[in-house]
């Protein structure tokens, strides 16, 4: 079983590279579990039809307790799905969410019923803290790939992810893969994050270019490999789930 945790700020494209990641992997055999690890639930929406699923925190909330088919949903994809979710706004911690979650599924024994042979953790990364950590430090994910554009905000929260990484693998844990440029075409985009690679001491693993079939299968509530699967777009993403099976 593969496990890579995906971070990245809020807002670069990181669900949606996920989301296409796990849709490529699915279309090769593979079962795929992705679990969305930010309080906004929307990691899978490009797989559920671009609604949300139940979060494990609103079951637990509404119902107490729950069964693994209450918290895991196959998409159409064949992606299992999993969202954390968050507490009641303005009240708790949403890092805790993440963590009540992981210890739910590993209650339920989610692992050696579904036996993925990948899991993706999607996990917002504006800040590197408590629950957000969990995937790191809590031996759940193997390795880390941070998404980022060249957006000056981007490669500051790639810096501090990478810091945070770098210094938990000193005490065995996941071990820190590389970048993947998400591009948003801003000048020199490409030079600005070869060099904060080459600052943070990591390569770029991959650089996905900007392609309106992306929006076009978001609109649809589809990933770019389920809409449009012989499109320039979803071999880029196809290519980019080799490379992280390597």
């Amino acid at each position: 079983m593969k496990k890579i945790a995906i971070y990245g700020k809020g807002g670069i494209g990181k669900s949606t590279t996920v989301s296409n990641v796990a849709a490529a992997m699915a279309a090769m055999g593979l079962t795929v579990l992705q679990i969305g690890c930010d309080p906004k639930a929307d990691s899978t929406r490009n797989l559920t039809g671009g609604g949300n699923i139940p979060t494990v925190l609103d079951v637990l909330r509404a119902k107490g307790d729950a069964q693994l088919e209450d918290l895991v949903y196959r998409s159409s994809t064949g992606v299992l799905c999993v969202e954390s979710g968050g507490p009641v706004p303005g009240v708790g911690c949403a890092g805790r969410g993440i963590i009540t979650a992981f210890e739910k599924l590993e209650e339920l024994d989610a692992y050696e019923v579904y036996q993925p042979d990948v899991v993706l953790y999607d996990v917002l990364g504006d800040v590197v803290c408590g629950g957000f950590a969990m995937p790191i430090r809590g031996g759940y994910a193997d390795e880390v790939c941070i998404v980022t554009s060249g957006e000056m905000m981007s490669l500051y929260a790639a810096s501090n992810i990478a810091g945070a990484v770098n210094g938990m693998g000193k005490r065995g844990y996941a071990s820190l893969r590389g970048l993947i440029l998400n591009a948003k075409n801003i000048e020199n985009e490409q030079e600005l994050v070869d060099k904060a690679a080459a600052e943070i001491g990591i390569p770029v693993l991959y650089r996905l270019p900007r392609d309106p079939s992306v929006q076009q299968a978001e609109d649809q509530g589809q990933t770019v490999v389920e809409a449009f699967p012989e499109s320039p777009m979803a071999l880029e993403y196809r290519r980019l789930a080799k490379l992280l099976l390597a």
